[in-house]
C-alpha cells in the first residue's frame, strides 16, 4: 500500500473550474462523490463561460429536472437531450474563437463534444475531467464513490472511504468546514488538510472584467500551455 497517499472526495461536476483541477492536481487519489443525492441548480451539470455579454451559463439537460427526486443519485441522472453537446461545442466556437489558444485545443474539444454519446450526467463528466486533466498533465488516478463501500453519515462516509482508500491525507475545500469532524478522520490517523482557492492570478481572459470562477476551458483557450503558470498547484 502507498505511504503517505493523498485523497480528495468530490461531487463530479461539469468542465470546472481551475480550483477543482488544482485540487485534483494535489492528490494520489480523486474521488468522484457519485453515489450521494443529486443537487439540482448546481455544478454536477451546468459551469459558465465568459462571453461579450458578461458569464453565461451552458447547462446540460437532464430527465425530469423539476420532479427529481431526492434520493436520485448523481451516478442515475439521465441525459434528455443528446443535441446538447454539439449545442455546446457550438457555444465554444461563438464566443471563444479568437481566444489566442482555441486553434491549438479545438480539435481536442471538438472531437470530445461530437463524440460524446454517454446517457448518464456523471459519465460525461468523468469523460470530460480525464481530458482536461491530459491537457494540464494531471496524473492523479480517478475513480468513483459507488466503488467503495458507503456509511450513512456525512463524515464518517469519508472517512471510510478515505480509510478503504489507504489514505494518510484527505484535502477537502472549504465548504465542508460546515459539517466536517476531523476528529473523525483523526482517529483513524488521516490528516485533514484544507484547500485554499484564495489569490489566484488573473491571465489574458476575453471579455473584461475579469472573472475567476468560470469553467477551467476559458483558462485553456485563453493561455494554452502557459495554463498552470496561472494556477496554484503546478
Amino acid at each position: 500500500m502507498q505511504k503517505n497517499k493523498r485523497v480528495a472526495i468530490l461531487q463530479s461536476n461539469y468542465i470546472p473550474w481551475k480550483g477543482y483541477f488544482d485540487l485534483i492536481n494535489l492528490v494520489d487519489e480523486f474521488i468522484l462523490f457519485d453515489d450521494v443525492q443529486y443537487t439540482k441548480n448546481d455544478w454536477r451539470n451546468r459551469n459558465k463561460i465568459k462571453t461579450p455579454q458578461g458569464t453565461k451559463w451552458i447547462n446540460i439537460p437532464v430527465k425530469n429536472k423539476g420532479r427529481i427526486s431526492t434520493a436520485l443519485k448523481i451516478k442515475d441522472v439521465e441525459i434528455a437531450d443528446k443535441k446538447w453537446a454539439k449545442k455546446h461545442w457550438s457555444t465554444f466556437e461563438t464566443y471563444y474563437a479568437k481566444a489566442q489558444f482555441f486553434k491549438d485545443y479545438k480539435d481536442i474539444f471538438k472531437e470530445l463534444y461530437l463524440n460524446t454519446e454517454e446517457e448518464y450526467l456523471s459519465e460525461i463528466n468523468y469523460k470530460f475531467i480525464k481530458t482536461i486533466n491530459n491537457i494540464l498533465g494531471i496524473t492523479a488516478k480517478i475513480s468513483f464513490s459507488s466503488d467503495y463501500k458507503l456509511l450513512d453519515e456525512k463524515t464518517e462516509r469519508l472517512v471510510s472511504i478515505c480509510k478503504e482508500a489507504g489514505a494518510s491525507e484527505y484535502i477537502s475545500g472549504q465548504a465542508a468546514k460546515a459539517y466536517l469532524d476531523e476528529n473523525l478522520f483523526e482517529s483513524e490517523k488521516i490528516n485533514v488538510k484544507w484547500m485554499d482557492y484564495s489569490e489566484y492570478p488573473e491571465y489574458n481572459q476575453l471579455y473584461p472584467p475579469f472573472d475567476h470562477y468560470v469553467s477551467i476551458i476559458d483558462l485553456i483557450f485563453n493561455e494554452g500551455p502557459k495554463s498552470t503558470e496561472f494556477m496554484k498547484s503546478f
